[in-house]
């Protein structure tokens, strides 16, 4: 009986260690700010798209204008910034011309495109904000939005 509560811990714990490891930020989650964070292109359901250091999607907010981040905090919620605190490097595929940082914000730029996580992505290649309310859109190596489904 006490091994097999022993086995029950264990891999409970092994549970929780797998849960906490590849995960977009979370609702309502206190967000730190890191010192860089990394952007490159990756394959995905929806062709080639950018993605963070860890392969989770980033994407684009069609009410954003000139670099601008027009996400307020119930938004920001939902859809959490991608930020680091001096620079933005890309990666695989990213044009380095395309990256850019809101100094105010910290928030990661692509293009024209302040960066944004999708709570409902769970794991690295999920895309399950793409489209959402036609306003949200996965965004190309080119910096434009991925419009398809």
């Amino acid at each position: 009986m006490r091994a097999r509560m022993g086995i029950l811990l264990v891999l409970a714990l092994l549970a929780v260690l797998a849960a906490c490891g590849n995960e977009a930020p979370q609702r309502g989650a206190p967000q730190e700010v890191p010192a860089k964070a990394e952007v490159k292109i990756a394959q995905s359901e929806l062709g080639p798209i950018l993605v963070d250091q860890m392969g989770r999607t980033l994407y684009g907010f069609t009410k954003d204008k000139d670099k601008s981040s027009a996400c307020d905090t119930d938004c920001v919620a939902v859809w959490p910034a991608l930020t680091a605190e001096s620079t933005v490097d890309a990666k695989d595929g990213a044009d380095s011309k395309l990256v850019a940082l809101i100094v105010e914000s910290s928030q990661a730029v692509y293009g024209e495109w302040p960066l944004y996580y999708y709570v409902g992505d769970q794991v690295a290649g999920d895309v399950n904000g793409q489209g959402v309310d036609d306003e949200w859109f996965a965004i190309a190596a080119d910096g434009k939005l991925v419009k398809k489904s």
